[in-house]
């Protein structure tokens, strides 16, 4: 791998930029470690000249959000023929969007909690309050708001009054023009990472998630010390097999590629609550894939090369 040249593509136009820099950073850092050639470059108008010009042996997708999960960017790469890690373009559209997901994994005889999705033109139209009257008979509370795209919980924030709602509305749609909301289900918060080997998908250590306010928002996700973590996740060994048999449905299901990971709950009768998939996790210094990967006895570096080189044979 050392005299190959590996482009790990990072930054871009989302709200997610900062952290998929830090994310792109740590993962190159750690690639050089193993002794493989890097290059961040960031996703800017550039870029389809550079892959041109420079034509790396391989790329990674280390982008979040945007045009860096809905496939576009991978369409591109696709395109031009260059290899990459991370999930193709079609499979990118499936999992970007909560509530397509969220049905197929339903569909596939899991457990996701109650949802209903709306657009902003609908509460214009029919009148907000009117709609926000039906969604809390429908799905009780408390719930939880969610943009129906994008990561990293921006705009998410859990409702346990009806009061708050209309405020709540807000700051979810300034992030998108769909909300997706949810019924807010209390339990074990954990995050499963799917890597896949030669044999297959495989779920590395669970990883539990007890922020310090009780909600794993944008805050508690990036800021250290506002969060705490376990790996492996504090499970019975029933819960944990559960949820890495789910974790690895999801990636199947969705038609995911090389690395993902799924969030769930694990509430306490030991149902097992799908809540969504990421297909171009974190790995930043808080990000629960690294922590899974050392709770495995691997590290982001092996791992990742490991990646690089099946990337590269897929596409040879």
């Amino acid at each position: 791998m050392a005299d190959r040249t590996v482009a790990v593509l990072a930054g871009g136009l989302s709200h997610e930029r900062d952290v998929s820099l830090r994310s792109g950073r740590r993962l190159s850092a750690a690639l050089r470690d193993e002794g493989i050639l890097v290059e961040e470059w960031d996703t800017d108008a550039g870029l389809v000249d550079r892959l041109r010009a420079q034509r790396p042996d391989a790329a990674v997708v280390a982008l979040h959000g945007g045009e860096g999960e809905n496939g576009s960017v991978q369409t591109v790469l696709e395109m031009l023929g260059v290899p990459f890690v991370g999930t193709s373009s079609q499979g990118c559209r499936r999992a970007w969007d909560k509530p397509i997901a969220k049905a197929m994994i339903a569909k596939a005889g899991f457990v996701t909690p109650d949802w209903v999705v709306l657009p902003h033109s609908t509460f214009r139209e029919l009148g907000a309050q009117h709609v926000l009257d039906a969604m809390v008979e429908h799905l009780g509370l408390p719930l939880i708001l969610k943009p129906d795209q994008g990561g990293s919980a921006l705009g998410a924030q859990v409702v346990r009054d009806a009061g708050e709602l209309p405020a709540a509305m807000v700051g979810c749609f300034a992030y998108g023009d769909t909300v997706l909301a949810e019924r807010f289900v209390d339990g074990v918060e954990v995050a499963v990472t799917v890597v896949e080997r030669e044999h297959g998908p495989e779920a590395l250590p669970a990883v539990e998630i007890v922020p310090e306010n009780g909600i794993y928002d944008y805050t508690a996700r990036y800021t250290a010390g506002l969060t705490d973590f376990f790996a492996p996740a504090r499970l019975s060994g029933d819960a944990a097999k559960a949820v890495g048999e789910l974790a690895v449905a999801a990636h199947r299901e969705l038609g995911l590629r090389d690395i993902s990971r799924t969030d769930a709950v694990v509430q306490p009768d030991g149902t097992v609550q799908f809540l969504e998939v990421n297909l171009s996790p974190g790995l930043t210094e808080t990000s629960t894939v690294p922590m899974a990967m050392e709770a495995s006895g691997a590290s982001l570096g092996v791992v990742f090369t490991e990646l690089i080189t099946r990337a590269i044979q897929r596409a040879q």
